[in-house]
């Protein structure tokens, strides 16, 4: 697999830092470490060079002057891309895997973000190119397995929104809501307030359809919360804390990085068995979390002796709880609301709870009555030990491998974990299906071999082409007697060899960036096209998020080349003349050309005008050609 190959695979994760932050404080960061739990190492900057004493020539020993040494900021940048850059290795290694993409990210951002031109100085172009191969090294196992840096896409955790706001007490609300509580039976106390009336009212009107969308979906998982929580020994109408905190989404996460239904931190967590690496997440295990989360709030209630309290402290940490109490002399939530020691995410975090417990448990009372509840979703579980590809388990089972992502949430990639057992969910009824089927595929070739259902005209050969593989290969596979024809219909198995699985994969890219000096009116379309690559590769190469350019000076490209160019070719291609003209070139349109079926070199480098030499050294000295790659033509001589 080619070095820079594999970093436009993982570029956008670095661009990609996972959305939003929020539903704990940053104090609860802090105070639900437990003891020789690793955290991401905050960033600092490198000190600058020390002043060094230089000897005055012009005066004695005794009386040498000290004078101050300008300070380099070419080291001055290598010292701080490196802190970031062994940062990010301590966090993976610690299996810290966002923190660890985060300095990545920085160290890239330093380097491309920084006024000085990556080519100005050899340290700098040395500094990039250890930085690039280091971090595809540590991505390179994690390619081999499956999918690299590919993680599912989080929810935005709804609690954020309803901590921002602040809603007037509509005094008739509150009167006809404090009749409502008296009437009400839960194993929780319920309260009404000023700070709770307020949340009703919100609930009421803009965060209503948070508040409906979060009743539909608690049908899929009402049934398993109240069955863990009683099992517990802990209040069953503590699931409206997970209605509150994520909307019974299992993919939340908060502006504060807690995870799941219930919002752990990844430390408090660890400390409950909810265990995360490079594969799983338990934290989005519905089941999983759940029972952890009874523990820590039985936990905190025998710890403070209060349900209000306890479900503070799981807010923001015992500590701060503690803290509070001991400040005031109050071990009552309301007193230390009305003495304003808690955070303020705390102090509405209690009163957001109960006002969705109370609307909830009255629907008919607030228009709730007509939300249709979702079903829970009856699942098949597979016990196994082997890495698999979730888009080869659902051609398995023919269903979507979406499909199979809902039935596994606690998975951040569309690979099962390896060299550990994994509970991997499949349709109801599906089981037997999926036994059989993958039985036909080698264990180490799960994650790349796909099955492949027959569309009518397919041939041995279209096939083949489709997914990058031989129709040798797929005969020897089947067991085929090598017809070209194909039955309708029928399934095939197909050996993909690793790293071959789509076409933006097949596409290959120069292992050193052609820097683009952005013009007045120049969008990442109009550049991209310049340079026939895919927007969202210049995208990823230079960390944007839109399609605009404003406030870019410069951007850097990556040419594609042949699939067949070998890495020590492009490494060395900067160094030709052919390249050089190219870069010099850069503010130029770069030709491409995509190779046809019966095409040969003389006939594409007659077409285009340009010597078979040229286009061989332009491509990395490449000999064979295949239907479908993309080469260098460069800037036409005619």
């Amino acid at each position: 697999m080619r070095i820079f190959k594999i970093y436009v695979l993982i570029a956008p994760v670095f661009a990609l830092v996972l959305g939003s932050l929020a539903c704990q404080t940053a104090q609860r960061q802090a105070t639900l470490l437990p003891p020789g739990t690793a955290t991401a190492p905050a960033l600092s900057a490198a000190p600058a060079p020390a002043p060094q004493a230089v000897p005055d020539t012009q005066t004695t020993p005794a009386v040498q002057t000290q004078l101050e040494v300008k300070p380099d900021p070419v080291a001055q940048l290598i010292a701080q891309v490196e802190n970031e850059y062994q940062l990010g290795q301590d966090n993976y290694k610690a299996g810290h895997l966002e923190a660890a993409k985060e300095n990545f990210d920085r160290a890239f951002n330093l380097l491309f973000g920084s006024s000085l031109d990556l080519r100005s100085d050899e340290r700098l172009e040395q500094e990039f190119d250890r930085v690039l191969d280091g971090i595809n090294g540590f991505e390179l196992q994690a390619l081999q397995e499956g999918d690299g840096f590919t993680e599912q896409k989080s929810e935005p955790a709804p609690i954020d929104e309803a901590n921002e706001v602040t809603f007037p007490v509509d005094p008739n609300l509150k009167a006809k809501a404090e009749a409502e509580v008296k009437a009400t039976h839960s194993d929780l106390p319920l309260m009404m307030t000023d700070p709770v009336a307020g949340y009703i009212s919100y609930f009421s009107t803009r965060g209503r359809g948070t508040l409906e969308r979060a009743l539909a979906r608690s049908g899929q998982y009402d049934e398993m919360i109240r069955r863990v929580l009683k099992e517990e020994g802990v209040p069953q109408d503590l699931i409206y804390l997970a209605q509150a905190e994520s909307g019974f989404h299992p993919l939340a996460l908060s502006r504060a990085g807690a995870r799941g239904m219930w919002q752990f931190m990844a430390s408090r967590a660890t400390g409950y068995g909810l265990e995360r690496d490079w594969w799983v997440d338990d934290r989005q295990d519905p089941e999983k979390s759940t029972r952890a989360a009874a523990r820590h709030l039985r936990d905190l209630y025998n710890e403070f002796g209060d349900w209000y309290l306890a479900m503070a402290a799981y807010n923001s940490g015992p500590g701060t709880v503690q803290n509070a109490v001991k400040r005031t002399g109050y071990a009552d939530y309301w007193q230390l609301y009305k003495r304003n020691v808690l955070p303020k995410e705390t102090r509405n975090y209690v009163p957001i709870i109960l006002a969705v417990t109370i609307m909830a448990k009255n629907p008919a009372q607030y228009g709730l009555d007509k939300v249709v509840t979702e079903k829970p979703v009856p699942y098949d579980a597979v016990k196994i030990d082997y890495p698999v590809d979730l888009r080869l388990v659902a051609e398995c089972v023919d269903v979507s491998a979406s499909t199979l992502q809902d039935l596994n949430p606690s998975l951040l990639r569309l690979t099962t974990p390896k060299d550990r057992e994994f509970e991997l969910h499949l349709p109801a009824g599906t089981k037997d299906r999926y036994l059989t089927a993958i039985a036909a595929i080698p264990p180490d070739m799960r994650v790349w071999w796909r099955y492949h259902k027959v569309a009518a005209g397919d041939t041995l050969s279209s096939v083949a082409r489709a997914f990058h593989t031989s129709p040798r290969a797929i005969v020897q596979a089947n067991n085929l007697d090598g017809d070209e024809s194909l039955q309708a219909e029928s399934e095939l198995i197909i050996p993909v060899a690793p790293g071959k699985h789509s076409a933006d994969e097949m596409a290959s890219y120069s292992h050193r960036a052609t820097a683009y000096k952005v013009r007045k009116g120049d969008t990442v379309e109009t550049v991209a096209d310049n340079f026939g690559v895919p927007p969202a590769m210049v995208r990823r190469w230079n960390h944007l998020k839109s399609d605009s350019l404003r406030g870019r000076r410069v951007l850097y490209v990556h040419l594609p080349i042949a699939p067949d160019a070998t890495e020590s070719h492009r490494a060395a291609a900067p160094k030709s003349k052919s390249k050089n003209r190219l870069q010099a070139n850069a503010s130029n349109k770069v030709v491409h050309h995509k190779v046809q079926p019966g095409e040969t070199l003389s006939s594409i480098a007659k077409s285009h005008n340009v010597s078979v030499d040229d286009l061989k050294e332009n491509n990395g000295n490449l000999a064979n050609l295949r239907p479908g790659m993309v080469l260098v033509i460069g800037t036409p001589s005619r």
